[in-house]
């Protein structure tokens, strides 16, 4: 095992939800985070965002699909180089290593099966750089759930906090991560995040996301329908568990009928009330504290809908925790990278439900 140290690395991650491309820069041991750089959202060009869309719930071993997603994950693999080099040339820094989470469009726990688009020996030939990629591929065949992922980098970020505390990721699927009196740690998909709003407004309104809410806001929540969507057998299963960003599209079918604004306005209702069902049901101790990360950060609707729904617990954002809400994700990868340089475990039985904790990652070196 190397000598652990402060190393210099860059977290690359594509946004479930369909953001854009996030880079950061961290400085770590993979135990303690000493400084944070500069960071950054990416938007995806139309044709690359496009693409990412049409393989998306496609197993790329499938013969039918795979094809398409090994010219999807090229593309996806040179823009991520393209920002990496633009980045390490305008901030003049000289990372150690890549964390490169790829973009996940397939992730079946149940069938043991995942798939990232992102290559990271060729992001490591085209950057100069080493690059810690495929950090689902171990944690599935080691019969985890594959996610969430971010768990041990919040544990970080936050040990200075108060506990117990959560904290709510919401991308494509909804994260819990929560903080124990005693140290303990326990995180689970929850249930949908961002996919289930996108999927709909873009259907309905030609619009990639509810950009801050504004539909939703608008809208009215149909409580009956949200109702109905909670039926869904994911939420009977106890956790540790994960799931496919699609796999609650089957719930959308409840909002035909509604104007654009009221089925904005209930599908995220819908994520809020998962997201508080799942917390009163499944955590060992109620948090005292309630902090939402992701995409859903910047959602005011959705962040209200949770206060409602949550009345007792003390909700706020990342962003009013002092966190940049667009880095997170990348942030994360970018620890687990120097967690798996170092050979320290990325997952555990109480985040991914692996037999054992886990070191991730497949490490590509330069030439």
């Amino acid at each position: 095992m190397n000598n652990i140290k402060n190393t210099t690395t860059l977290g690359i991650a594509g946004s479930t939800s369909l953001d854009g491309l996030g880079l950061a820069l961290m400085e770590t041991d993979g135990i303690d985070v000493y400084r944070q750089g500069p960071a950054f959202v990416i938007p995806y060009e139309e044709e690359l965002l496009e693409q990412i869309r049409s393989v998306l719930g496609k197993r790329a071993d499938s013969p039918e699909h795979a094809a398409e997603i090994r010219r999807a994950e090229t593309v996806f693999t040179e823009f991520a180089a393209a920002a990496v080099k633009d980045f390490v040339r305008e901030e003049g820094v000289s990372p150690d290593i890549l964390g490169f989470a790829g973009h996940t469009i397939c992730h079946r726990p149940s069938e043991h099966y995942t798939h990232q688009i992102g290559d990271g020996r060729r992001l490591a030939e085209l950057t100069g750089i080493k690059t810690a990629a495929r950090f689902r591929s171990a944690d599935i065949l080691a019969g985890g759930q594959g996610a969430p992922f971010a768990p041990v980098y919040y544990e970080a970020l936050t040990a200075k906090m108060r506990r117990p505390l959560a904290v709510i990721d919401v991308g494509g699927t909804s994260e819990v991560v929560w903080f124990g009196t005693s140290g303990e740690m326990k995180a689970f998909v929850s249930g949908p995040g961002n996919a289930v709003i996108n999927d709909w407004v873009m259907k309905h309104g030609g619009m990639h996301m509810d950009y801050n809410g504004k539909l939703a806001i608008t809208g009215k929540v149909n409580e009956q329908i949200v109702a109905s969507m909670m039926r869904h057998k994911f939420f009977a299963q106890y956790p540790p568990k994960a799931a496919d960003r699609t796999i609650f599209n089957e719930k959308l079918e409840h909002l035909e009928g509604l104007s654009l604004e009221d089925g904005a306005a209930t599908v995220t209702a819908f994520i809020a009330e998962a997201v508080a069902y799942s917390l009163l049901l499944y955590l060992p101790e109620i948090p005292g504290k309630l902090i939402v990360c992701g995409g859903g950060a910047k959602n005011p609707t959705l962040v209200r809908f949770l206060r409602q729904r949550l009345p007792d617990i003390g909700i706020s954002t990342a962003a009013e925790e002092g966190f940049d809400v667009n880095a997170l994700e990348a942030q994360a990868f970018a620890y687990l990278a120097v967690r798996r340089l170092y050979h320290l475990p990325a997952t555990f039985p109480s985040t991914t439900g692996v037999a054992e904790p886990m070191v991730c990652g497949q490490v590509s070196e330069t030439e």
